[in-house]
C-alpha cells in the first residue's frame, strides 16, 4: 500500500523560528498577526515580518499560512477587513480562521483565498466537515477531541476535503481551547489571544460548606491528607448521575474552595495531595508513535502546536516528526529513539490525548504545573564557525567543560564530550553560566555545525 505523504506543519512566533522550522524539515509554517490570532504575546509577526516570511517561504518552495482564528467581537469585525487586506495582498498560502462571520466576509470579498478552518471551530463529525466544505473552506483542522478511529471515519466520509490533525503540543482543559479561566481571573481573554495559562497555576484547596442562609460557600478546614484519586473518580462518576428517585447524587453537593498560590485569601468555590493540586493541568500531546496510522488514514497535514515555544522546541519537533513521517512512508518500523529525543524537550508529561482511549488520569498531570526536563537541556546556538573547527556559541543555559553535548543539526545529530571552552578573547573557561554570553567551543573541522543547536544531556 502506497501511503500519502502528509504535510508537516510547524508554528512560528518569529522569523528565526520560521527559518528553524524549514531548516529542520517543515513543509509549512503558520504565523499570525497578534490582533487577530490567538497568540498576542511572544509574537513578532506584524505586516513587515509576514511579508519577509512569505518571501523566504517561496524561495525555499515552502508554504506559510496566516493564522486569523480569533472569535471576534463586534469591534474586531468592524476593523477586520481593513486590517486583513494588506495580508491578503501578500498572497499567503491560506488563512486559518474560526469565526463564521469573518469567514463569510472573506469569502464574499476574496473568494479565491484558501481558508483552513481552525481547531477553535470544534469540528468533530463528518457532517460538519461537509457543511464547511459547501461554504468554501478548503481544509478542516479537526478537533483534538477525536480518536484515530473517528478521524478515519471522517476521512472515509469526506474524501473531497483536506484534513489536518494536531500531533504535538499543549492541550487545553477546555473544549479545543475555548477556555474562560484566564478571562475570569485576569480579564485576559484566551479567545482574543491573551491567555495567561491559568490552568497551569498552583492551587490549594479548602473544604467548605454552603451557608443555608446566604447560599455562599464557607471554608471549613484545609485538606491535609493525601488525596484519594481513585475514590474521587468513583464519586465523580456518581455525581453525574441521579439516584433512583431522581435526586442528585450526594457527591454532587460537596463544595471546595480553591486558593491560587499568588492570590492568598482569594477563595474560589470547586482536590489536593502533598504537592498542592493541578487538576486543570493537562499533559502535553505526543502522537509521534501514531504517525504511520495517520499516514494510512490519509490525513493531509500533521500539525505541531507552540507559537510561543522556543526555537529549540521548533527545531527538535520538526526534526523528530520529519523522521517519523519519512520512516512511515518508506515502510520502516517506528523508531523508539524518537520518543527519547522528544524527552529532550521540557514537558508536563506526555499523553496520546484523545487519539487513543485511556483512563482519564492519563491525560492530567496532578503533580506539577510546570514543564520539566527529562533528558536534555537546551544550552546554546551556533552563531559562527572558525576554520580551526571552533564554533561561536550564543549561550542559552548553563553548561561546562566535561558535559555531554548533543549537536542538533538539519544534516544529522551527534553527541560529543565538551573538551574545552574559550571566551571571545581566547581566555580558557570551564563553564558558561547562561544567557547572554558568547563563547567558543571545539565542534570539529568538516562537521555539519553552522546553525546547529546545542543541548546538554542530563543524568
Amino acid at each position: 500500500m502506497t501511503l500519502k505523504a502528509p504535510e508537516l506543519l510547524l508554528p512560528a512566533g518569529s522569523l528565526d523560528k520560521l527559518r528553524a522550522a524549514y531548516d529542520f524539515g517543515a513543509d509549512a509554517v503558520y504565523a499570525g498577526q497578534p490582533r487577530y490570532s490567538l497568540r498576542a504575546r511572544n509574537n513578532e509577526f506584524r505586516l513587515e515580518q509576514l511579508a519577509q516570511g512569505m518571501a523566504e517561504a517561496r524561495a525555499r518552495g515552502k508554504k506559510l499560512f496566516v493564522t486569523s482564528n480569533l472569535i471576534a467581537h463586534n469591534d474586531k469585525v468592524r476593523t477586520y477587513l481593513r486590517d486583513i487586506e494588506p495580508i491578503i495582498e501578500l498572497k499567503p498560502d491560506a488563512l486559518i480562521m474560526a469565526d463564521a462571520g469573518l469567514i463569510m466576509q472573506v469569502r464574499e470579498k476574496w473568494p479565491e483565498v484558501p481558508i483552513h478552518l481552525s481547531v477553535q471551530a470544534n469540528t468533530t463529525n463528518w457532517a460538519a466537515v461537509k457543511f464547511w466544505h459547501r461554504v468554501g473552506v478548503r481544509r478542516i483542522i479537526l478537533s483534538r477531541e477525536l480518536s484515530l478511529d473517528e478521524v478515519e471515519a471522517i476521512r472515509n466520509e469526506c474524501p473531497e476535503i483536506e484534513l489536518e490533525v494536531f500531533v504535538h503540543g499543549a492541550l487545553c482543559i477546555a473544549y479545543s481551547g475555548r477556555c474562560l479561566l484566564s478571562g475570569y481571573f485576569n480579564r485576559r481573554d484566551p479567545n482574543q489571544g491573551t491567555c495567561t495559562n491559568a490552568c497551569r497555576w498552583e492551587y490549594g484547596t479548602q473544604a467548605a460548606e454552603v451557608d443555608p442562609v446566604t447560599g455562599e460557600a464557607v471554608p471549613v478546614q484545609r485538606l491535609e491528607a493525601d488525596f484519594d484519586f481513585a475514590q474521587a473518580r468513583t464519586e465523580a462518576e456518581g455525581a453525574f448521575s441521579t439516584c433512583g428517585s431522581g435526586a442528585r447524587h450526594p457527591a454532587a453537593e460537596r463544595v471546595y474552595l480553591l486558593e491560587e498560590k499568588a492570590r492568598p485569601g482569594e477563595l474560589m468555590p470547586i482536590m489536593e495531595d502533598e504537592h498542592g493540586t493541578y487538576i486543570m493541568n493537562s499533559k502535553d500531546l505526543r502522537a509521534v508513535e501514531h504517525i504511520e496510522r495517520l499516514c494510512r488514514i490519509g490525513v493531509d497535514s500533521l500539525k505541531i502546536e507552540g507559537r510561543t515555544k522556543s526555537l529549540y522546541y521548533v527545531a527538535r519537533t520538526a526534526q523528530v516528526y520529519r523522521r517519523a513521517i519519512d520512516d512511515a512512508l518508506a515502510g520502516r518500523p517506528f523508531d523508539p529513539q524518537l520518543l527519547l529525543e522528544l524527552e529532550g524537550l521540557a514537558n508536563r508529561g506526555y499523553t496520546g490525548g484523545l487519539l487513543e482511549r485511556r483512563p482519564a488520569q492519563d491525560y492530567q498531570n496532578y503533580l506539577s504545573g510546570h514543564s520539566q526536563l527529562q533528558r536534555s537541556h537546551y544550552v546554546g546556538e551556533v552563531r559562527g564557525l572558525r576554520a580551526d573547527g571552533w564554533a561561536e556559541v550564543e549561550t542559552k543555559n548553563r553548561f561546562a567543560v566535561g558535559d555531554q553535548i548533543e549537536v542538533i543539526h538539519p544534516g544529522g545529530n551527534r553527541i560529543i564530550t565538551l573538551e574545552a571552552m574559550q571566551g571571545l578573547d581566547g581566555t580558557p573557561l570551564q563553564m558558561a553560566p547562561g544567557n547572554p554570553l558568547h563563547v567558543y567551543v571545539p565542534l570539529g573541522i568538516g562537521q555539519p555545525t553552522e546553525g546547529a543547536l546545542l543541548a546538554r544531556l542530563l543524568g
